[in-house]
């Protein structure tokens, strides 16, 4: 069976991460992996819980060199991490302590472990990630190491595409989504171990520390964040050192704001577009146009209920809800979700777009415009939105609101509300939308 290499490139000096103002070369990085890999059980998939990105890092790829999967909860909270767990028989928990437990006790000698040159057949399953729940019920998808390279490898060459340079550079990474998610998983795990990158250890959330992960590491710096996270960049009065390129994903970033995050930080912007299903497929530069460019070997084909997404790398053909409209040479742009056009009174609309024209209603810091109804409604009876407006009424927000929306999609009910219950990467799981909404 073919294999693939765990460690890309196998060079001992080049550096995988930065842990506490320091570099993290490939070599002490695989003494770290062996330590954790002596001690895990001779079987099993791991619930990789660590918090710390490095510890992560490494108990990722411990896991992977005894021939484990990894087991991706869609949230941290305990019911969900024991319900991925009861789903497989056999996991265990690996957490930040058991890291630095086995870290502790490196000196001690190694069994012997696969190394630099580790190889990992193609046909294993590394990883089980699971969707969100912003649109229902979450589900697991099995990743195959195969799968992974491919994808993995058209990331590296987007970014240092953007960048301007070549394979032999190390772009530096910060992230301020966990590594469990998909996306986390892609950009600051991924990345480090198959793409010649390396990645800050932390996991920064507010605009000072942020900034202060940014300078702890060599350019060219790449900040991994989300349309949330950048909002908060831009309104912020924290100086920042030179990054030069910002990737965003998990949610649809407009143009505006993605020229704010440009010239807050100074490099470019980068957004990319996939999902739990098919991993990163397209990228585009937000701040310049709309279109969208396919990753080399996917293909797209539309159709009345979505688009159906191949590649060479897919075990098969996979179903997303997004409508796209082809541009040629690789380039579409995405119209909206099958799930999110809605017809009332014989009219159409997009709830993404409601929602981004909610946003954009002056006074309005955070919203999200929805169907309370279950899916298979067939008729939209009315929209809810929750909205975080400090010192509007209800009123208000939908007095200006109809300056720009049909009065067939205005919602009733819209309540104001503190916060909107986003998870760690910013998305709306669907069930906190409706216990938000009815409380």
């Amino acid at each position: 069976m073919q294999s693939l290499p765990l460690l890309s490139p196998a060079d001992p000096a080049r550096p995988v991460a930065y842990l506490q103002g320091r570099a993290v070369s490939l070599a002490q990085f695989c003494t770290h992996v062996q330590a954790i890999a002596q001690r895990l059980p001779p079987a099993g998939s791991m619930l990789n819980l660590c918090e710390d990105r490095y510890r992560f890092l490494a108990a990722y790829a411990a896991a992977l060199s005894v021939g484990h999967a990894v087991l991706l909860p869609p949230s941290r909270a305990e019911e969900v991490v024991a319900e991925v767990g009861n789903a497989h028989a056999g996991s265990y928990r690996w957490q930040d302590d058991d890291v630095a437990s086995a870290l502790a006790g490196s000196q001690a000698p190694l069994r012997s472990q696969p190394g630099i040159d580790a190889q990992i057949p193609v046909e294993r399953t590394v990883m089980i990630g699971c969707t969100s729940g912003s649109t229902g019920q979450p589900r697991p998808y099995p990743k195959l190491w195969g799968s992974m390279h491919a994808s993995t490898a058209r990331n590296a060459a987007a970014i240092r595409r953007v960048l301007g340079v070549t394979d032999e550079t190390v772009p530096a990474i910060v992230a301020t989504v966990p590594p469990q998610h998909m996306y986390g998983m892609e950009l600051s795990v991924l990345l480090p171990l198959i793409g010649g990158m390396a990645v800050h250890a932390g996991r920064p959330l507010f605009p000072a520390d942020i900034a202060q992960a940014l300078s702890e590491l060599p350019a060219p710096r790449v900040l991994i964040s989300t349309p949330l996270h950048l909002r908060t960049l831009v309104v912020s009065s924290q100086p920042f050192p030179p990054t030069a390129l910002i990737v965003s994903a998990t949610a649809p970033l407009d143009r505006e704001l993605a020229a704010a995050v440009e010239a807050r930080l100074g490099g470019r912007l980068l957004e990319m577009f996939g999902s739990t299903e098919t991993c990163v497929i397209a990228s585009r530069l937000t701040a310049s146009g709309d279109a969208w460019r396919a990753h080399e070997g996917v293909e797209l084909h539309p159709r009345a209920d979505g688009t159906l997404v191949t590649a060479p790398w897919f075990a098969e053909p996979v179903l997303l809800q997004d409508i796209v409209e082809l541009q040629g040479d690789g380039q579409f742009i995405v119209r909206g979700r099958s799930a999110d056009m809605i017809e009332v009174a014989g009219k159409r609309a997009s709830l993404a777009d409601l929602t981004q024209r909610l946003l954009a209603v002056e006074g309005v810091r955070d919203a999200v415009l929805f169907q309370p109804q279950p899916e298979s409604v067939a008729t939209i009876r009315r929209l809810a939105a929750l909205v975080v407006a400090p010192g509007c009424t209800a009123r208000e927000i939908r007095e200006r609101l109809s300056a720009s929306v049909d009065p067939a999609f205005l919602p009733r009910p819209l309540r104001i509300v503190d916060a909107l219950p986003r998870n760690e990467v910013g998305k709306l799981p669907r069930e906190q939308l409706l216990a938000m909404l009815q409380s």
